[in-house]
Order: C-alpha cells, then structure tokens, then sequence
C-alpha cells in the first residue's frame, strides 16, 4: 500500500468543537441573549451536522434576532478561524509523515472561505501537500470524487490504496472505504452509531492516528476489526 493519507478537518486536525463553544459564549454574551443561549447553540449545532444555512436560520428565529441569517452566518464564517487551534503535536507529526515519504492531504466539507482560513490560520497548510474542501469544489464527501481530487493534488491517485482519518462515521470512514482507502476513525468521546462502515482502525485523536500510522503495524496481515481499535 502507498504512503497516501488524507485527513478530515474539523474534530480531526483540528477541534471544532472546543472552538464552537468558545463562539457560542461569545455570540451569546455580546448580544445579551442570557445565560442558557450558548447550551442552546451548542445543542441545535449538534457537533455540525446539519447544513450551516438551515442553523443559522434557526438561531435567528429561536433568539429573534433583527441581523439577516446571512449576516450571522458570514460573521461566523469569519471568527471561526481565529478561534479553532491544531495541537503542535499534530502538527509535528505531519511533518515527520512528509519527511518519512507519506503524501498528506486534507479533505474538507464546509465553505472555502471558511476552512480555507481555518488551515492557514493554524499552520497545517504548511504541513500538507494539497487540500480539497468541499466548497471550493461543488463535491461533498462521501462523494468518492473528492477523495480522488485530493489524491491527485498530493501527486498521487488512489489505484494504490492509502488511509482516510476522520471523526464523521459516514462522510469520513463509510466515504473513505467506497473510495478504496483503509480508514482511521477519530472517536474522541463519541460512541460509534452502528457497525455497518466499521473502520480499520479506532484511536482517540488525529495525534494517535499519526503515531498509527507512522509505526506501520498495518502492515502486517490482519483482520478487520469490530468497530474497535486492534
């Protein structure tokens, strides 16, 4: 197997979730909107899942707010990146990744505005050779387009398999194995929903999974695991 792997963003490089809460507080407490408002935020957020659109229309009707949905979301889009970070550990292993011949990607879905600062504004853009984000492209993961993209802007193609590390069970590990990659999920504290797209392999953080990786004990023959790590 080649030396490819491709990272999801956010909850995986990055900690999105820590940085939405952080917003949330702030949103709330410069628009008065009380003490229960950032549980409520964080809560509708749902760790991101839904389409930011249909959130931030939410929040303007559930706080009844006079700013436009729009608006709110733009504003968003904009402090976001100052608030998320990437551990340096992480981003040290990247680097030893590259130097040891691995070719690194990131595959993104959000607003290329958005992620695109979030990846310069932490360092990672100089850790990685290419990035694919989702609004850049008009390909969403687990579209296996995207997944290729990425590939083929880190000099390579997926003919010769590779890992995809992520924390979103469908768009990251379901997306990654229709692609034909061997997959890496980021549990952090969730539980896994189902064992229909299991993954290879299970670790805490994305500084786990490099160390994963990088230690190459895949390489020796083995089983699929039961949605647990091996």
């Amino acid at each position: 197997m080649q030396r490819l792997v491709l990272f999801d963003l956010d909850n995986t490089l990055v900690d999105r979730q820590l940085a939405f809460v952080a917003w949330a507080r702030e949103f709330a407490a410069e628009r008065e909107l009380g003490e229960e408002a950032p549980q409520w935020l964080i809560a509708a957020d749902a760790r991101g899942a839904g389409p930011r659109d249909q959130f931030f229309c939410a929040v303007q009707k559930h706080f009844e707010l006079a700013e436009p949905a729009d608006d709110l979301w733009g504003e968003y889009r904009s402090r976001m990146p100052e608030l998320v970070q990437c551990h340096p550990e992480v981003l040290r292993g990247l680097s030893r990744m590259r130097a040891s011949g691995w070719r690194v990607g990131i595959v993104s879905n959000g607003m290329a505005d958005n992620q695109l600062a979030k990846i310069n504004r932490t360092g990672l853009g100089e850790h990685v050779d290419a990035c694919c984000v989702s609004g850049e492209i008009g390909i969403r993961k687990p579209d296996i387009r995207i997944f290729q993209l990425a590939a083929e802007r880190c000099g390579s193609d997926l003919t010769g398999g590779g890992w995809m590390v992520g924390d979103n069970p469908g768009h990251d590990i379901a997306g990654g194995r229709a692609a034909g990659l061997r997959t890496v999920w980021i549990a952090g504290q969730q539980a896994w929903p189902s064992c229909e797209s299991e993954a290879d392999h299970t670790v805490a953080d994305a500084a786990a999974a490099i160390s994963f990786l990088l230690a190459e004990p895949w390489s020796e023959p083995a089983g699929r695991s039961r949605c647990q790590s091996r």
